[in-house]
């Protein structure tokens, strides 16, 4: 009877101490709760604290690992990853730094400012392998690490597409972790004097020629301001201002300098300085052959007016085609793709009209 029981008691304690051991696995002692509350609440004082101090936080390895990719974590961190010694020749990153820290000073000093989000920076020479172990291989990036689970491909900024103003990834961030930044720049003073300067030298030549203002109701002077007005709408300043794209991107592996963007819903700011050279020039190129026809000046002048004219247009207008090509891939620029452009138009409307008159 004895060997009995000892042989039902035995399988019983084993399934009795697996139970247990499933349910302490399963659901954590109180104290693992403590543990895990005490070291998620050093890690978030220790946040407060570097961001009380500088609000973007500078990290290496370590750093990323504990607080950016460590569990436990109940707060978001956007990271921008960059390159800003002087050796890396990162231009953009400058900008970009510039950018970012206005963002996080903002955020920083913002009435609703909590511990739910907090900014920082990688820098490739205090963690390059960091930028290894996330496949990193261009600068300046931004991008959002969540406060639970692995960063998404939407968590990744596009800074080719929306540019590094401090707006623009304040409403990325907005749609990553419903926190709005009102973003506050610091006073500058410089586009009030440049505004007070040109008036002034406007109402002093206003005042000196006070008795004579013909040159007020001079059509080539309007005509030549709303010319520049309108190359430079059209060449996509108001885009830049709206944006704030980079002057240009730099190839980190090659080091090639890429002024013109390789996408049609882009652009740098170089590439809008080109197209505005290029819209100049054709412009100059066609005032040059209408003066050449119209003028009463010396015939051989004319002809080196005509030659001109014709030069710019024809040299200008190409290389405008060219980038425009580069970006818009398929359109037919050149003269044997728009004929077979034309030619295939031309076959289609055919067949529509006929399908419908012989219906």
């Amino acid at each position: 009877m004895a060997v009995g029981w000892r042989v039902w008691c035995v399988p019983a304690v084993a399934a009795l101490a697996l139970a247990l051991l499933f349910v302490a696995c399963r659901f954590p002692s109180a104290s693992a709760f403590r543990r895990k509350e005490m070291v998620l609440s050093e890690k978030v004082s220790q946040l407060m604290d570097w961001t009380s101090k500088r609000a973007v936080i500078r990290m290496n390895g370590d750093k990323f690992r504990r607080f950016v990719k460590g569990s436990p974590k109940n707060y978001s961190v956007i990271v921008m990853f960059t390159a800003l010694e002087p050796h890396r020749q990162c231009l953009v990153c400058r900008q970009a730094d510039e950018e970012f820290h206005i963002l996080a000073n903002s955020w920083r000093y913002s009435n609703a400012f909590t511990n739910k989000i907090f900014f920082a920076m990688v820098d490739f020479d205090d963690g390059s392998d960091v930028f290894q172990m996330l496949n990193m291989n261009s600068a300046p990036t931004f991008m959002n690490f969540p406060a639970k689970g692995k960063p998404k491909q939407s968590d990744t900024y596009e800074l080719q597409v929306r540019g590094f103003s401090a707006e623009q990834i304040a409403r990325w961030i907005a749609d990553r972790t419903d926190v709005n930044i009102r973003i506050i720049r610091p006073a500058n003073y410089a586009g009030p004097l440049m505004l007070g300067l040109l008036l002034a030298v406007i109402g002093g030549l206003v005042y000196l020629r006070r008795s004579n203002l013909d040159f007020l109701f001079n059509k080539t002077g309007w005509a030549f301001a709303a010319l520049c007005f309108v190359l430079a709408m059209t060449s996509g300043q108001m885009w830049n201002h709206i944006r704030g794209p980079p002057y240009a991107h730099k190839n980190p592996h090659t080091g090639q300098v890429n002024y013109i963007h390789g996408s049609s819903q882009a652009q740098f700011v170089a590439e809008t300085h080109i197209v505005l050279l290029f819209n100049g020039a054709v412009t100059l190129g066609i005032v040059l052959l209408c003066e050449a026809i119209t003028s009463h000046m010396d015939i051989g002048k004319r002809k080196l007016m005509c030659a001109v004219g014709i030069v710019l247009v024809v040299v200008f207008f190409s290389w405008m085609l060219s980038v425009f090509k580069s970006k818009y891939h398929g359109y037919p620029y050149s003269l044997s793709d728009y004929a077979e452009h034309l030619k295939k138009s031309a076959n289609g409307y055919l067949s529509v009209l006929g399908s419908v008159l012989f219906k």
